[in-house]
């Protein structure tokens, strides 16, 4: 029934001709009701009428375009709302945010056009979810991009998780030679117990993210700290398949489909993120150990060194060096081998390291010779702790064939600010020297510079 392209001038048309046409057949109306044909029929009642039908066609359309035009002119400047913004960020790659607030309409109707405003008012919901899931799925990947250090990464991933889920809490687990440890945590009260899960050994075999409600009428012991979840999600972290790690998160409410679909684009780029950090960190580790003791090689542990001695001097703190030699070692290579040579260097190494603390440092310097740098130890803290391992050294032994093997160590130490030095290199310097007293003086003993 369309005669123009213009809805609202067509309706003028149609109303006009109904106008019309009512006036016409009036007339006869009247007469059936009694009133005379000879006053019913006259011309002049005719054009009344008609122009009376004509009027009233034409007053229907203006209160047509009074009541459901301006709706309509409400709906399509809404669309236009939206359409200008989603330019704007296609053009200037802007991250202006269509909220349901700002871009919605009101529906002040039960009919077609309230349904109208309410299916409007949907899309602008799922657009803004959208927008706002792309804007944080553009952060997340900034963020993944810019570290490759396993804390820091976790740190700030755990955060944005949180913060982009609604989530009440977390932790981030990562897997170290099979065992899954904690790199990050918010809100968990005992994270190592939740790490040996069998939700997060599920999650990891089947590759995909595992959703646990919490029933009200479910006690929870203790778990989660500082509030009680109603939904828990295990978060698989993969790459190629492998299993790498994994997050978990709670929420005091039930997770909404945009927060689930949000948390499993976050897991894609987390999966590949962590294993390029991992990578890395392998890296580094081969790059800074000796492949045959397992402790740090001479580069980076220099480095190491520099890097400690600096902070004492800043920090005006001891800090003390301990040089090792393995007595007459060249006489064990010509007599067993350098097969079991390396095998007496690597269980040194190892019974040097469980003497010393976990914050001191154990360089392989040269081919039998350690060193190890230990922060805050002035000289006699290195008295003490070089005979502990001149001892274990002589206790120990190495088995090879139907012999066994026994080797000593001889020790030479210096500490900062007892030797006053201004560089790190004379300090290993006063150090060697006093090994090769000890050496001197008979092995098989620890001499500290005075």
């Amino acid at each position: 029934m369309r005669i123009t392209k213009q809805v609202f001038l067509d309706l003028a048309i149609w109303m006009i001709l109904f106008g019309l046409l009512i006036g016409l057949v009036f007339p006869w109306f009247v007469i059936l009701l009694g009133v005379p044909k000879s006053i019913a029929i006259q011309p002049g009642f005719y054009i009344a009428c008609l122009g009376a039908g004509a009027i009233a066609g034409l007053a229907n359309w203006l209160l047509a375009r009074l009541v459901v035009a301006t709706r309509i002119r409400v709906l399509a400047d809404g669309m236009q709302k939206v359409e200008l913004l989603l330019r704007d960020i296609n053009s200037n790659d802007n991250t202006i945010e269509c909220n349901y607030e700002s871009c919605s309409i009101i529906v002040d109707s039960e009919d077609e056009l309230g349904e109208s405003a309410k299916a409007f008012n949907r899309l602008v919901k799922t657009l803004a979810d959208s927008l706002e899931t792309q804007n944080a799925v553009h952060s997340f990947s900034e963020m993944l991009a810019g570290t490759l250090e396993l804390e820091t990464l976790a740190e700030n991933s755990l955060d944005m998780f949180l913060s982009h889920s609604g989530s009440a809490g977390g932790a981030v687990f990562y897997d170290s030679g099979g065992e899954m440890k904690v790199a990050a945590n918010r809100g968990i009260k005992n994270p190592e117990s939740v790490a040996m899960s069998d939700h997060i050994q599920t999650a990891l075999k089947k590759g995909t993210t595992q959703r646990i409600p919490i029933p009200s009428n479910v006690q929870v012991e203790g778990v989660l700290a500082e509030f009680r979840p109603q939904e828990i999600f295990v978060i698989p972290a993969t790459y190629k398949k492998i299993p790498l790690g994994a997050v978990v998160l709670g929420k005091t409410e039930a997770y909404h489909a945009e927060e689930e679909t949000r948390l499993e684009l976050f897991r894609q780029g987390f999966g590949l993120a962590l294993n390029n950090v991992l990578t890395h960190d392998r890296l580094q580790r081969l790059a800074a150990l000796d492949p045959l003791t397992g402790v740090y090689n001479r580069r980076f542990g220099l480095g190491r060194l520099h890097e400690e001695f600096e902070r004492s001097v800043r920090s005006n703190i001891p800090m003390g060096l301990l040089m090792m030699d393995i007595d007459h070692f060249k006489n064990v290579n010509d007599t067993y081998g350098h097969q079991v040579g390396d095998r007496i260097l690597k269980s040194i190494a190892s019974i040097i390291r469980t003497v010393l603390r976990e914050g001191d440092i154990l360089i392989r310097y040269g081919g039998e010779e350690f060193l190890a740098v230990l922060p805050a130890a002035a000289s006699e803290d290195l008295m003490l702790v070089g005979e502990r391992i001149r001892r274990s050294v002589e206790d120990s032994s190495v088995i090879e064939g139907q012999q066994t093997i026994k080797v000593t160590l001889s020790l030479g130490g210096a500490a900062y600010p007892n030797q006053s030095v201004e560089k790190e290199s004379t300090l290993i310097q006063l150090a060697d020297d006093s090994l090769y007293q000890a050496k001197d003086t008979g092995r098989n003993r620890v001499i500290i510079a005075n």
